[in-house]
C-alpha cells in the first residue's frame, strides 16, 4: 500500500486533527456539501487519471430513466407527475473489482486515517465496504451529452473523488433541503418547480483533486450535460455503516451490467 502522504495533501488538510475534522463536520452539517480542492495531491491526481483514461475500455456504459425519487411510478399519480416523471441518467462505469490492487484509490478507500476522518465528518462510528465485489469503489465516465438526471439519495451521504473535469457542463447542481424524507414530506410542488427548470440551484464546477462529501437524502441533485470531447471522470467512495451490506442483484445488474 502506498504511503497516504503521496496521495494525500496532509499539510493542507491535516486529516488526523480533531479540530480540523470538527470544522469540516460543522461545513457539511451546515450546508449540506463539504468540498476540498486539491486534497488529492497533482502528481497522484495525473496517475489517477492516466489509470482511469487506461482502463476506460472496461467500463459499461447505461442509459436509464428513473423518477426523481429512485422508486417505481406509484400508480396513484399520473405519469406526469412531479412523483413519477422521467428522467434521463447514462454514463459509462468501472467496478471495484476491475481496479488495479495497486491503486492510489484503494490506499485512499482504505486507510484508517482516511475513514477515521469521515466518521469524525460524517458522525458515524464506523463505515464499511461493500459486501459484493462490485460496489466498494467505482470510477464513473460521462462523455458528451451524458449526464445524471435530478434525483434524491437513498444514502444519507456520498463521498467523491473528481479526476478529471470536462471541458464545459458536467457540473454538479443541487437545491438544498428540497424535501423531508423523515417526515414524510415528499414536496411535489416543489420538485415540479425543479424539474420544470424554474427553481434556481447552487451549481459548483468542481476542479480535478477534489474530495468532496455531499448528503443528496433531502437535496434534489444532478450532474449537467457534459460538453466537449474532455470525459468528466469522478470516483466514487462508497462506503456503509454497517457491515454486510450488498448492493442487490438487481441494481449490480442495472448499474454494472453484471452481478459479479
Amino acid at each position: 500500500m502506498a504511503n497516504l502522504e503521496n496521495i494525500v495533501s496532509l499539510k493542507n488538510y491535516p486529516i488526523c486533527d480533531s479540530g480540523f475534522a470538527q470544522k469540516c463536520h460543522d461545513q457539511l452539517a451546515e450546508t449540506g456539501s463539504l468540498l476540498l480542492p486539491e486534497f488529492i495531491r497533482p502528481e497522484a491526481v495525473e496517475i489517477l487519471k492516466h489509470e482511469a483514461i487506461e482502463h476506460s475500455h472496461l467500463a459499461y456504459y447505461c442509459s436509464q430513466t428513473h423518477t426523481a425519487y429512485l422508486s417505481a411510478p406509484d400508480p396513484d399519480f399520473e405519469m406526469n407527475h412531479p412523483r413519477n416523471r422521467q428522467v434521463v441518467s447514462n454514463k459509462g462505469c468501472i467496478t471495484d473489482d476491475q481496479i488495479p490492487e495497486d491503486s492510489y484509490l484503494r490506499t485512499i478507500y482504505n486507510h484508517p486515517d482516511f475513514r477515521r476522518f469521515l466518521c469524525a465528518v460524517l458522525g458515524e462510528e464506523a463505515l464499511y465496504d461493500y459486501a459484493d465485489s462490485l460496489s466498494s469503489v467505482n470510477v464513473h465516465y460521462y462523455q458528451e451529452g451524458q449526464q445524471l438526471g435530478w434525483h434524491f439519495d437513498n444514502s444519507s451521504f456520498a463521498v467523491t473523488l473528481m479526476i478529471q473535469r470536462p471541458d464545459s457542463g458536467g457540473e454538479f447542481e443541487y437545491i438544498p433541503t428540497l424535501r423531508d424524507c423523515a417526515c414524510g414530506d415528499m414536496n411535489f410542488p416543489g420538485v415540479g418547480k425543479a424539474l420544470d427548470g424554474e427553481l434556481d440551484g447552487i451549481r459548483l464546477r468542481i476542479n480535478a483533486g477534489t474530495l468532496a462529501l455531499f448528503r443528496g437524502r433531502n437535496s434534489l441533485h444532478r450532474v449537467t450535460p457534459v460538453e466537449g470531447q474532455t470525459n468528466r471522470i469522478q470516483v466514487v467512495l462508497a462506503y456503509n455503516t454497517e457491515s454486510g451490506v450488498a448492493l442487490t442483484e438487481e441494481a449490480r445488474r442495472t448499474f454494472y451490467g453484471r452481478t459479479g
